[in-house]
């Protein structure tokens, strides 16, 4: 043990450099698998979004030829642009898993660094499966300890996966406690997030931030693992994540009672493609319009009862006339004009053609989100909405959801993930391919190379 033991970043990094396959009980190992399966989904739709045909383009001029493999393209470069590219797709469509403790998070942004470091330490698929838990674990612990939340103090929670990515890039390149401790004090003093990103117009860095983080712990790492050091105090000391990023923290959430539970089984999956605390107001909506056969232009007001942070966040100016899909998909007047007028919120509802669609706008005036201190008081534990429809004919149409379809007490089935991943799959892989791609994710653990579930998932195949 290193003497550097007593820090917080010492214990993590401990306990991850020991963790091995064989200490995963069945039950995460499932969960990893879905939240992969679920992960190159969303990934296989980005690749053709927007953002990432730019950063594609970046990268083929500066990425270096190397052992990890670019979804979608099957290209071969470095494993820090690998780990970009890949993170961006998982994450662009804002459509991959959520957490929500105090701070939202979306640990699955990580597992592209696994994949990175397993690609270039051609390890098995055994190996991806403690990454992708590694990830989940920190990345969530990191959410649960900060109150208020950082993104109440104005950080955006990228400022945390810059904590996490290292840890799970250090043990995916076999580095030992020593080395993932450094890799973690040289990521996260150098990247802290402002809470801009995510603050009223939103732009094309609202879903690269949290990619940004993940490629630095992967450089983190590779610096680490040829001796590169870094502060051993980033998270416990003097000018720290608690000390600069306060003023309170239970820091012993980060942790404490290691492997005797495991978190990644109580992350969640969207069902929708937006931001997180939009899943409930939809479901709710959709099902008032499914039940009652609802169309849009009977409807004259629908009114959210939500969280303070919602309203902020989801319901100021700017989200009453969305431009970008940056800015629609974290738009709760879009969202619930969509769900009026289309029946449903799919990556459909996010073109440019569907964002200027003047029966969608026509809704928007008619969303009213009202911050209710009652719901405010059941956070985090219940994602509580009470949404109330109100008609031409006078009918007052009520729904109360405590939380959304995909939420761990909600889960999305199997079949269901898969039906997502062949969805956002469909127009670059054959239904072959698709299927040959989710046989291997479910087989995983006895796949003998990480490599051979990348040449999976190149366009065409």
């Amino acid at each position: 043990m290193p003497e550097t033991s007593a820090t917080i970043t010492a214990r993590m990094a401990e306990w991850a450099s020991r963790l091995r396959f064989e200490d995963l009980p069945q039950d995460a190992v499932y969960q990893a698998k879905r939240f992969l399966l679920d992960s190159l989904g969303c990934a296989l739709g980005g690749f053709r979004q927007h953002d990432v045909e730019i950063a594609l383009q970046v990268l083929d001029e500066i990425a270096a030829p190397g052992p990890c493999t670019v979804i979608g393209s099957g290209k071969k470069i470095d494993p820090v642009s690998a780990a970009l590219a890949n993170a961006l797709m998982v994450r662009v469509m804002d459509y991959n898993d959520i957490y929500w403790k105090q701070d939202p998070s979306h640990p699955s942004d990580i597992i592209p660094a696994a994949i990175a470091c397993c690609e270039r330490s051609a390890s098995d698929g055994r190996e991806l499966l403690v990454g992708i838990v590694l990830g989940h674990e920190f990345e969530m612990r990191f959410c649960e300890a900060a109150f208020p939340g950082i993104r109440e103090r104005g950080w955006h929670h990228a400022t945390l996966t810059a904590f996490v990515s290292p840890i799970v890039a250090g043990r995916a390149l076999h580095l030992d406690a020593t080395k993932i401790q450094h890799a973690i004090g040289i990521s996260a003093s150098a990247r802290a997030t402002l809470g801009a990103v995510t603050a009223g117009k939103l732009t094309m860095m609202k879903n690269t931030v949290d990619p940004l983080a993940t490629q630095s712990g992967v450089l983190a790492a590779l610096l680490a693992d040829r001796g590169y050091t870094g502060p051993e105090h980033v998270v416990d000391g003097k000018e720290g994540l608690a000390h600069c990023l306060g003023p309170q923290w239970k820091l012993e959430v980060l942790t404490a009672g290691l492997g005797e539970s495991w978190r990644i089984n109580q992350c969640g999956m969207k069902a929708f493609p937006t931001e997180a605390l939009t899943h409930a107001p939809i479901s709710a909506v959709l099902d008032l319009v499914r039940e009652h056969d609802l169309k849009p232009e009977e409807v004259t007001k629908v009114h959210i009862r939500s969280l303070a942070r919602a309203a902020d966040i989801l319901a100021d100016a700017s989200k009453y006339d969305p431009r970008s899909k940056e800015t629609a998909d974290h738009s709760l007047p879009y969202v619930i004009a969509a769900a009026l007028v289309d029946r449903q919120v799919t990556p459909q509802q996010f073109t440019p053609q569907k964002i200027s669609d003047p029966r969608i706008r026509a809704q928007l005036k008619k969303v009213e989100v009202v911050a209710d201190a009652e719901i405010e008081k059941l956070f985090p534990a219940l994602q509580r909405v009470i949404v109330t429809i109100h008609t031409a004919d006078g009918r007052a149409l009520q729904r109360q959801l405590d939380y959304p379809k995909g939420d761990p007490r909600n889960p999305l089935s199997d079949r269901e993930v898969e039906e997502k991943f062949e969805a956002l799959a469909g127009p670059l892989l054959s239904q072959a391919a698709r299927r040959k791609a989710m046989d291997a994710v479910w087989k995983l653990d006895k796949l003998e190379s990480v490599g051979a579930l990348m040449l999976l998932l190149k366009a065409g195949t």
